[in-house]
């Protein structure tokens, strides 16, 4: 009986040991994961501070802090460096990297989807040009030069046997929220950029002149597809800005937010179901949210093998996989 009491005492420190150990010390620094983002002004910054403050709500650790940053071309070696936990990065960009395309092939991982991102330029209202072929020789406003936005429309351009710089005046700028003043104010005809809700194109479509967008032609579709099969054929809906009284038929690509390689399983699957519960309240902020779901992650993900592995767990928990 003597021996039993024994036990069963140094049973129960053990696992008084164990719950203390797992409960949070005050004082203690919380956990905390850095998102980048983009520069100040730019769709992605918009997103991120919203997808933070989203997740932080439902799920308190970790601590989500989205970081500004110079957009998918300086994430992505943030996110190689272990510098950043997790970052938003344009899709066309998430592909080449996690293909290895042009590039060793990286050992990031797919988070979440986002958000589809129909590729347009949006031409000043007063501006007569109603195709591509119009805008060459003009001045065209492509973004900051670290954007994925930027690297998706040397990719269509090129599908249609055109160059950014050789065809176009090509203007780049060091924040995405000096793209518009550009076109608003007359220094340029027209702003490269995707999908709905994005900042710019909100700025261009509500100036005195209003906006027009320039889509592809099923043809224009066809012959991109056949040089860069990654770009999926996508619409810019009808009303996703003021004046746009028709949807716009083009190519695009989903965005993702990718994960540093190590990132613990326990956190991507912890970070991964706030998203999915915060899903409405995230919707709330922005209207391009709405596609930020698993079912989006499970389709949208080029390949299994680039989810990570907690992400995996939540979805095939989910029946998405």
């Amino acid at each position: 009986m003597e021996m039993m009491r024994k036990s069963l005492g140094a049973f129960l420190a053990v696992l008084m040991v164990t719950v203390m150990s797992n409960v949070p010390q005050a004082g203690a620094e919380p956990m905390r994961v850095t998102l980048g983002t983009s520069t100040q002004g730019g769709g992605f910054s918009l997103y991120g501070t919203a997808l933070a403050e989203a997740i932080n709500a439902v799920e308190p650790a970790p601590m989500v802090e989205p970081r500004l940053t110079r957009g998918t071309g300086e994430n992505l070696p943030l996110l190689d460096k272990g510098a950043l936990d997790i970052a938003l990065v344009q899709g066309t960009s998430a592909y080449e990297a996690l293909a290895g395309i042009g590039q060793p092939k990286s050992d990031l991982k797919i988070l979440t989807a986002m958000y589809s991102s129909p590729g347009v330029f949006a031409v000043r209202g007063d501006v007569q040009a109603t195709t591509i072929e119009d805008l060459k020789g003009k001045t065209v406003v492509f973004g900051t030069e670290a954007s994925g936005l930027v690297v998706m429309a040397n990719y269509v351009l090129d599908g249609l046997g055109l160059d950014m710089r050789r065809d176009f005046d090509a203007v780049f700028v060091k924040r995405a929220a000096d793209s518009p003043p550009k076109v608003i104010g007359g220094e340029a005809v027209a702003l490269w950029g995707a999908g709905v809700g994005w900042p710019g194109f909100v700025r261009v479509s509500e100036g005195p002149a209003g906006a027009r967008f320039i889509g592809l032609t099923p043809e224009q579709i066809a012959q991109i597809r056949a040089k860069h099969s990654f770009l999926k054929p996508m619409r810019l809906p009808a009303g996703s800005y003021a004046g746009q009284s028709e949807a716009v038929e083009t190519v695009g690509s989903w965005n993702f937010v990718l994960t540093r390689a190590d990132l613990p399983e326990d956190i991507a699957y912890r970070l991964i179901a706030a998203i999915d519960k915060a899903g409405p309240a995230l919707t709330e902020k922005l209207d391009q949210a709405a596609e930020t779901t698993p079912a989006n992650t499970a389709e949208g993900a080029p390949d299994r093998a680039m989810l990570h592995p907690g992400v995996v767990r939540y979805l095939t928990e989910k029946g998405l996989l």
